[in-house]
């Protein structure tokens, strides 16, 4: 009996997993949710897996990247790395604050696209403190950073000044 529920469970979770797989296949238009005002896009993606090596800038390198393969709508879906420089712009500033030591990644998400950024990064000191912030140049790899990348396949991202938070922020449309 209990190798029966097992099987029985594993198929459910097969299932499961099987289905949402698919939905995942699907593609819709942009779909503005009016009383939200809420944009989507359903998408399938490419994943690319980068590694940089001590010196590098991340964020020029991803830019540089992004420019090369002509890529219209990403995220960053996990970074395991170090830096020796940390450079982050904090929360309504817009000064930034660079700080120099050995920081272990503990976070670094974002959207992107061939043209622009919008990166945040967490980042622990040898004390195991840890800040974040906006990512922007200065931010200098120290021994690797492992890059996992999605390409957003049937979606174009771009950033337009939105007049309620004064800053230009992320617009979706869908690839063409």
């Amino acid at each position: 009996m209990k190798m029966f529920s097992k099987l029985a469970l594993f198929l459910i979770s097969f299932y499961q997993l099987f289905s949402f797989a698919q939905a995942a296949q699907a593609v819709s238009p942009v779909t503005a949710l009016p009383d939200a005002g809420l944009q989507s896009v359903q998408s399938t993606a490419k994943f690319h897996v980068l590694r940089m090596k001590p010196g590098q800038d991340f964020l020029i390198e991803i830019t540089e990247w992004a420019k090369r393969n002509k890529i219209k709508a990403a995220s960053i879906v996990t970074v395991v790395g170090s830096f020796k420089k940390v450079n982050l712009r904090y929360a309504n500033l817009d000064s930034t604050t660079a700080q120099n030591g050995f920081f272990e990644i503990v976070s670094l998400v974002g959207t992107f696209n061939e043209s622009s950024a919008h990166l945040h990064a967490s980042v622990s000191n040898s004390k195991g403190e840890t800040f974040g912030g906006h990512l922007v140049n200065g931010n200098i790899v120290y021994t690797t950073a492992e890059v996992v990348i999605a390409e957003i396949e049937n979606a174009v991202f771009t950033r337009e000044h939105d007049a309620a938070s004064g800053w230009d922020e992320l617009v979706i449309r869908p690839k063409r």
